[in-house]
């Protein structure tokens, strides 16, 4: 048997890496072969299945700020991931936050340095904002935007929100009022005007566009490719190979609900080892009580909640997944 882990991280107590390493723990114990793959889709977590940072530059922060940034530079690929310049967690969550000033400046000097540095593939990892600037932000801050044109440009996104829609949908998660909210939809609805006049695309027609408060949008009338963010990591990492090698996949996530079947790592993974006639296991810490089985009736799901108890699965949860896998597995 031929195992391939590919799983999320459990969001506070594991990493999507530690989690493959404890299933693939569990196939060494049994002699079984197995490929430890960390997913991610898009959003935080992403630049570390991508094989992590290697560079450190210090870039203006959400509220003007200056902030340490960590992305990657490798054989001509940037990873660049906007919550590690542009995130909430740097202005300490929507109660600290400026949704008015908040300014994805940051990630706009990241792309700009992968541009001087010679990258020729530039992967942007959207989620996690505190910004609903549109992304002007990022524009401004990239010098001579028209490079972006001859290079490979993605954007991880895994939200079909317009880009006039990011204030109503977002901006309230990010510490936004009712009346800054109005505020923030007419400055997106006149940059929809902008970028039209400056780069001839209306960005309030693309899916996506209002992720990360708009970021995409920016991005994409700069010549970005808006894409479910899984597919990109699947496509870095030679994910359909993986699977095609592999008798089992076995994925996880810290909490299995109705999202997890909408772009995020889980569903993916089951969509396509449904594609490739694989079979699937989710072991997750726990399930929503109002999700929807029917999205997942041909993939076992364990519950560690379930099968170890709430203390034990927080609190242990990498032996849990071992002694899961291994169960499973036996």
């Amino acid at each position: 048997m031929r195992v391939l882990a590919a799983a999320d991280k459990f969001k506070g107590t594991a990493t999507a890496a530690q989690v493959c390493a404890a299933i693939g723990h569990a196939c060494w114990d049994l002699g079984i072969d197995c490929v430890e793959m960390p997913m991610a889709d898009g959003g935080e977590g992403t630049l570390d299945v991508l094989g992590g940072p290697n560079r450190t530059t210090t870039v203006t922060g959400p509220l003007g700020t200056a902030v340490e940034a960590q992305w990657r530079l490798h054989r001509g690929v940037a990873v660049i991931e906007m919550a590690r310049a542009s995130g909430l967690t740097l202005v300490g969550g929507a109660t600290a936050n400026d949704p008015i000033a908040a300014t994805t400046a940051g990630t706009g000097e990241l792309i700009n340095i992968a541009l001087n540095e010679g990258a020729k593939k530039i992967i942007v990892c959207l989620g996690g904002s505190a910004t609903t600037d549109g992304g002007y932000g990022a524009l401004r801050a990239i010098g001579t935007p028209a490079r972006l044109l001859a290079v490979d440009f993605l954007v991880a996104c895994d939200v079909d929100t317009l880009f006039t829609d990011a204030a109503s949908v977002f901006a309230p998660q990010k510490g936004a009022t009712s009346s800054q909210v109005k505020l923030l939809t007419g400055r997106l609805e006149r940059l929809v005007q902008v970028y039209q006049e400056d780069f001839n695309i209306d960005v309030s027609t693309i899916p996506g566009s209002g992720a990360a408060g708009g970021l995409a949008g920016a991005l994409a009338a700069l010549g970005a490719t808006l894409m479910p963010g899984f597919d990109i990591v699947a496509e870095e990492n030679d994910f359909d190979d993986a699977l095609r090698d592999s008798d089992v996949v076995i994925t996880g996530e810290g909490l299995l609900d109705d999202t997890s079947f909408d772009g995020k790592v889980v569903g993916s993974v089951l969509s396509y080892a449904r594609e490739a006639k694989k079979k699937t296991v989710a072991i997750v810490g726990d399930i929503d009580e109002v999700t929807d089985a029917s999205q997942y009736a041909d993939m076992q799901v364990v519950s560690l909640t379930e099968k170890f108890g709430a203390e034990q699965s927080q609190q242990q949860v990498l032996r849990c997944i071992e002694d899961a896998a291994r169960e499973l597995l036996k």
